[in-house]
């Protein structure tokens, strides 16, 4: 047994070492991710349950709506994150330090500059707003919600800045660590909620405290940790802040920045579409759909993810074959994901009332099929995208998000308005938004790889 055991450990770790070191790296960080993924959707699938029996149903929905109004002040990051991301990398590969740590210190700067203002104007302003009515909920909800729509948003602005370090250790093609940092978040978060479940009475105001307070305490130790280790050159210092050297940052990050408004307002657009036009307990609905075929997602994003940074290096290098041969791989993933995303899908109903409690929260076949599809489409279109967004090709993905967000609300609003569709045309109308990544961007990959096009196919 003992030697079986041994065997089969000298085969991975040959598997795991062999090929390129691109590669070799690469593997080491999807195999990691695996397990720190597997954790992370175990205490997922844990919270959600919890979290409604310790509100319920209806006042979690106003939690996920509260949550994607506040995500909408994302724009306020200019794509300056995604724009360091490429840069960093680039930088890295040619052994430009000093320009990293540059590029490091201006980000940190710029943030904590844009969201100190951000946040300041959002304390005057949220006096004067009536979040009952913008939430369609019970006008003696108002003082409880405002109270915690503060302490959401001052989350949001704090960690925008904090998950700079985040951004950096996935540029160092290290996403493994990155999921790591979320990981103890949400452990922290659950232990949090455990606590409250256990000691007090459902509160709004207390379950925001400890889902927000618990990330940002883990983000604060991992910028100590890794900028007095891995990063420790790159460390953000005041005399490496070059407001000059933020247009090179602002050129790539704008781009990046209206490519994002995009998966914003199709993300956090929905709850607010769902809580107008159907009620904050579809809300919770449509989130638990979301998160149940959003595992398909978080498993591709594990072995995809690498592929973004590492782009940028192949590319650099001219190391076209390596590309060829991720992409195919990637494509037998997806293949693989779709026959376990039908099986999760014919097996939806079941599970879902072992896992909330049968008929704890209504959940029709439709949202389940529509929720599935709707994955289906995003991990399909995610590898040409991520290696697109490598290369800093984004000329037409910019052209194309553009258009995205005025589509998917006229095909949403038209479909539940005029054909009266449920809560299920939100994934319908972001499948036809996505016409990028379903036609461009493959195309796009394959006349830059295949046929060595230039021009408008590069930019």
């Amino acid at each position: 047994m003992k030697d079986k055991v041994l065997k089969l450990f000298t085969f991975l770790s040959n598997l795991i070492n062999k090929g390129h070191d691109r590669s070799v790296k690469a593997k080491k960080n999807i195999l990691a991710s695996f397990f720190i993924k597997g954790f992370s959707i175990a205490i997922s699938l844990v919270l959600v349950p919890l979290t409604i029996n310790y509100i319920n149903p209806s006042r979690y929905g106003i939690w996920l709506t509260l949550s994607s109004i506040v995500g909408w002040f994302s724009f306020f990051d200019i794509g300056l994150t995604q724009g360091l991301r490429n840069k960093f990398a680039e930088a890295k590969t040619k052994g430009e330090d000093n320009l990293a740590q540059i590029y490091v210190s201006t980000t940190y700067a710029i943030l904590a500059i844009i969201f100190s203002i951000v946040w300041i104007i959002f304390l005057i302003v949220n006096q004067f707003l009536n979040w009952t009515h913008i939430l369609n909920i019970s006008e003696n909800m108002q003082s409880e919600i405002s109270i915690l729509a503060v302490i959401v948003f001052t989350y949001f602005c704090l960690q925008f800045v904090l998950k700079v370090i985040t951004t950096l250790i996935i540029a160092d093609q290290q996403p493994a660590k990155s999921s790591l940092v979320d990981l103890l978040g949400q452990i922290l978060s659950l232990i949090l909620i455990i606590f409250l479940v256990k000691t007090t009475q459902g509160s709004l105001i207390k379950l925001g405290i400890a889902l927000c307070i618990s990330p940002l305490l883990v983000l604060v130790g991992a910028n100590i940790f890794f900028f007095r280790g891995t990063f420790k050159k790159y460390k953000p210092v005041f005399s490496k802040i070059k407001f000059s050297y933020a247009k090179g940052l602002f050129n790539l990050g704008i781009i990046f920045f209206i490519i994002q408004v995009a998966g914003i307002i199709q993300y956090e657009s929905a709850n607010i579409i769902i809580a107008r036009h159907f009620g904050t307990v579809e809300v919770t609905s449509y989130n638990i759909v979301y998160k149940y075929f959003g595992v398909l997602n978080m498993v591709f994003l594990i072995f995809v993810t690498p592929f973004w940074s590492a782009s940028t290096e192949a590319y650099l290098k001219n190391d076209i074959e390596w590309i060829k041969n991720g992409i195919k791989k990637y494509n037998l993933l997806n293949i693989l994901l779709l026959i376990i995303g039908g099986i999760m899908l014919i097996f939806s109903q079941p599970i879902f009332n072992l896992w909330l409690g049968k008929g704890k929260v209504p959940i029709s076949f439709y949202l389940s099929l529509w929720g599935f599809l709707y994955f289906s489409v995003t991990i399909f279109v995610a590898k040409y995208v991520f290696f697109l967004n490598g290369i800093n090709a984004l000329r037409i993905q910019f052209i194309a998000s553009v258009i995205s967000p005025f589509l998917y609300a006229i095909v949403a609003l038209l479909l539940i308005k005029y054909y009266h569709l449920g809560v299920y045309a939100l994934f319908i109308a972001s499948i036809v938004a996505n016409f990028n990544g379903i036609l461009l961007a493959p195309i796009q990959y394959h006349q830059i790889i295949n046929k060595n096009k230039k021009g408008i196919w590069i930019k």
